[in-house]
């Protein structure tokens, strides 16, 4: 067949073929026949729509319905025959359901690919957003079974990458979680978001024929709680409409940023400098020179694909960015970016599930770096404090027998009391109590600190969400 005939939905205007070069250039069918699942579904429906208005017979929505289940078992086949010079997943599909039943040639009825491709496109986004909530979870979980276990297990909390205060390994991967948790809300609602259908806007004015949108929409499942059918208002920007794509690819690089944070901790923690945590095996790679390397590539890998992401996002609004309503053909651009995205943070979840799971700390090099006192000197402040010291006074005392400790060359505790006393009086004789850790955390036991039952009910309430 000659490509003017295959060209069914533009061909007629034209007495040209396309250059071969405007094939390659023009084609979007090698990345978007990913839609073609997406695509099939969206078919089914508004050809169950077309015969539900009359507008399709009894007997040529069968041979379309028939064409169609037989192409949704085709397509998963390496095998199936993909034409460039048929632009696009629609246009395939087309041609291939043709090549079935002459029905088909009905089947765009009433439709433009603009609104066709943007229906594909919220049926992808809904599955995206439920295929990462899963795979979240999974990552989710393997922190939440490495927090749980060393829940009450010390090591210094850091700011500026310097020792600040004494932390547990429970607190600081809990802190993560709480990060995780709410990319998972945010994927929640772009596929909420996602969740309005746009076939039957068509080219960007709809059609003359008697459509019935709500019945396509109810098809599809784009219904609200109550199963009522949730549709785009206006044709115009149904069609040229890029909200979505921006949505998921910031829900993306949320997400990767917090796995990004997350892996740069895991590297700082596996190296010899701090020693707290062993990576399996199975996550790390050696080198081809040093035989005695381990090396975090797993999570480097993250911290790497975290700018790929992060660029997915910047091509879209570059590429979105002036366009007049409504589709222009930069547009095809839309889709490899949010695919990538896709692809890279499901990879990068399914990493952190893999390799956190099977990770262990080391546990006395953690007591180690966390039994250093100076961890505990704002502790010694809120002693003085509590003993009618204005904190900033109290803060001044505490630098200066800090800087006594290093020039004496002692630990900050080991200071003489005579000492101690000429720096700052209001000093009771039980200041070095302040430097217990168990105390210490005994006195966190407030809503966000590290206390051991603070941590224990977040630890619960994680359980409860991501294990019941």
């Amino acid at each position: 067949m000659a490509v003017e005939d295959k060209q069914v939905t533009w061909g007629g205007r034209f007495s040209d073929q396309p250059d071969l070069l405007m094939q390659v250039f023009g084609e979007s069918v090698s990345f978007d026949k990913r839609l073609a699942p997406f695509d099939l579904q969206g078919s089914l429906a508004h050809a169950s729509m077309l015969a539900h208005v009359g507008l399709l017979s009894e007997n040529e929505f069968s041979e379309i319905k028939t064409g169609i289940e037989v192409l949704i078992e085709e397509i998963k086949s390496p095998d199936f025959s993909w034409k460039l010079e048929l632009e696009d997943v629609h246009m395939n599909l087309e041609q291939a359901l043709l090549e079935k039943t002459g029905a088909a040639a009905k089947l765009h009825t009433g439709r433009s690919r603009n609104d066709q491709v943007a229906t594909d496109m919220r049926l992808f986004f809904k599955d995206a957003c439920n295929q990462l909530s899963e795979k979240l979870e999974l990552a989710m979980k393997s922190i939440l079974g490495l927090a749980k276990k060393y829940a009450n297990l010390p090591i210094p909390g850091y700011t500026h990458l310097q020792r600040a205060q004494p932390v547990t390994v429970g607190h600081h991967l809990l802190a993560h979680l709480e990060a995780l948790g709410r990319d998972h809300e945010r994927l929640s609602q772009v596929a909420d978001h996602a969740n309005v259908c746009p076939l039957g806007s068509g080219a960007i004015a709809g059609s003359t024929l008697p459509l019935d949108r709500a019945y396509t929409a109810k098809v599809l499942g784009f219904v609200d709680q109550a199963g009522e059918p949730r549709i785009t208002a206006n044709g115009m920007d149904a069609v040229a409409d890029r909200d979505i794509f921006l949505e998921f690819a910031m829900a993306c690089v949320n997400c990767s940023l917090h796995l990004s944070r997350l892996a740069e901790d895991v590297i700082l923690w596996n190296s010899s400098e701090f020693g707290f945590i062993q990576l399996p095996d199975s996550f790390t790679t050696g080198s081809s020179l040093m035989p005695q390397k381990k090396n975090p590539d797993s999570f480097e890998l993250i911290r790497g694909k975290t700018g790929r992401i992060v660029g997915n996002l910047q091509n879209l609004c570059v590429a979105i960015k002036g366009l007049p309503l409504t589709y222009n053909r930069d547009l095809q651009e839309d889709k490899p970016p949010v695919f990538d995205s896709f692809d890279q943070l499901s990879m990068c979840l399914a990493v952190v599930a893999g390799s956190l799971s099977d990770s262990t700390f080391h546990e006395e090099n953690c007591r180690t770096a966390a039994s250093d006192p100076l961890l505990l000197a704002t502790d010694l402040a809120d002693y003085l404090v509590e003993r009618g010291v204005p904190f900033r006074s109290a803060h001044h005392f505490i630098g200066e027998l800090v800087a006594l400790a290093e020039k004496k060359k002692v630990s900050l505790p080991d200071l003489e009391q005579g000492d101690a006393l000429e720096v700052c009086s209001e000093l009771g004789e039980n200041w070095r109590e302040v430097f217990n850790l168990s105390r210490a955390f005994e006195m966190r036991e407030r809503p966000g600190m590290p206390g051991p039952n603070q941590i224990k009910g977040r630890v619960e309430h994680w359980e409860k969400l991501l294990l019941s």
